[in-house]
């Protein structure tokens, strides 16, 4: 078979890696793929949105599997297209992806069907949303009501930072044109359950936990996410019942009855709270980082659930019991403005995994191409074991203008408690 991975970052990388690991691929594709993707896959210079140009590629190769990394490509239809074109693909349409692109969607569609989540009030203007988020108490949680690559949520601690927020969301348009969804904040600690899911049929993946913010002792600017570990022993056997029984199986559920059938990865971004556990977020595909842990304690044949989830079939996952962590290390500036083209040195001295999330080749050398660049994995039978491999490796790594989180896996390994 020849696959077609659709995107350029870690959790692509991820996608084609494990793919390589399946005997059922004959050769893998990635458009438009980076500098590591290009070491186990031929890259293909279109733009994951350009949706005519690759469905008429995946057409013209005989592709008989795509596989849909990011959400701007789902939103822009791209699963609508190759399905309307005979052509086998993984992901939602776009009317299902809408559980990712519109919060209010989603938060309509929980309150529906008696999701467990924060209450939550939607906002198209500046005046009425700045009026009811002060005259509530702070901490106050304010969620672009769109795509924002994992940067459109604001904990405002104080009444000075929920004003920038705001104007930013709905004056400044620094996401795009939107509305704002204000939540009820909510205290615990935080984990992503990400489910395979074709229509009422729901797969679950072992658990993993992202690290929002910049720097460690989680201080800093929320990003896309500077690290992840899986399993996670916080989590009870009783927890990740409940969620699959209360909240992923009853969303999948609810959006066939609402007509948008669910197909792909279903990520619920969940937290533990002293209620119980209840919906952050949802997002309809595969989290990044989290995938670039969860996919390497895959044990079954990836193809194969691909294709029964594609096809309506059944398929059974089975997974390794060692741990994984993963570092990011992430362009100087990230969130914010940053620099590319700086020189990478000490990829061949790494012993254990590296995805590339933002790189390019310039030449015979790989450099920075992007905010998050590089994420280094670890593998152990203990999470400090995954944790000491993981920084080892990344001291290996030369580049004078990276920076990386050291306490990635902190909240499980020190018993500390987060607060959101």
């Amino acid at each position: 078979m020849k696959v077609l991975v659709i995107g350029s970052g870690g959790r692509e990388h991820a996608i084609v890696d494990a793919l390589t690991r399946s005997p059922q691929v004959d050769k893998i594709f990635c458009a438009p793929g980076n500098a590591g993707i290009a070491q186990q896959a031929e890259c293909v210079a279109i733009g994951e949105t350009e949706i005519e140009r690759l469905r008429d590629f995946a057409a013209a190769e005989g592709i008989g599997l795509t596989v849909v990394g990011p959400e701007v490509a789902l939103a822009a239809g791209v699963v609508d297209a190759f399905r309307a074109a005979g052509l086998r693909i993984f992901g939602p349409t776009k009317t299902a992806a809408r559980i990712e692109s519109s919060k209010e969607f989603a938060k309509e569609l929980m309150a529906k069907y008696g999701i467990p989540t924060a209450g939550f009030k939607a906002f198209t203007e500046y005046g009425a949303a700045r009026e009811y988020v002060m005259a509530r108490p702070f901490p106050a949680v304010l969620k672009y009501d769109g795509l924002a690559a994992g940067k459109g949520v604001v904990i405002a601690q104080s009444a000075e930072e929920a004003d920038a927020a705001l104007r930013d969301m709905l004056l400044d348009d620094k996401f795009g044109r939107g509305k704002v969804v204000v939540e009820d904040y909510l205290e615990g600690p935080e984990f992503s359950f990400m489910c395979f899911v074709s229509g009422h049929r729901v797969w679950p993946m072992v658990l993993a936990q992202d690290h929002k913010r910049a720097f460690d002792g989680d201080k800093g600017p929320n990003t896309g996410g500077m690290g992840a570990y899986s399993p996670l022993p916080f989590i009870t056997d009783d927890d990740e019942k409940y969620a699959l029984e209360h909240i992923m199986q009853p969303v999948a559920d609810a959006m066939v009855a609402e007509g948008c059938p669910f197909q792909g990865v279903l990520y619920g971004g969940l937290m533990k709270t002293a209620q119980g556990i209840r919906v952050i977020e949802f997002n309809a595909r595969f989290g990044d980082p989290e995938t670039e842990v969860v996919l390497p304690r895959l044990k079954s044949d990836i193809v194969d659930i691909f294709c029964a989830v594609a096809d309506g079939c059944d398929a059974t996952l089975k997974w390794h019991d060692f741990v994984t962590l993963g570092i990011v290390l992430a362009s100087k500036g990230y969130p914010d403005a940053y620099e590319k083209g700086h020189p990478i040195e000490g990829l061949e001295h790494v012993r254990g995994t590296v995805y590339h999330m933002g790189t390019r080749a310039d030449g015979g050398r790989v450099v920075t191409a992007g905010g998050r660049v590089l994420f280094v994995v670890g593998h152990g039978a203990t999470l400090a074991e995954a944790r000491e491999k993981a920084l080892a490796d990344v001291a290996l790594i030369g580049c004078d203008n990276l920076f990386h989180r050291s306490d990635i896996g902190h909240w499980a390994l020190e018993e500390i408690t987060v607060h959101r």
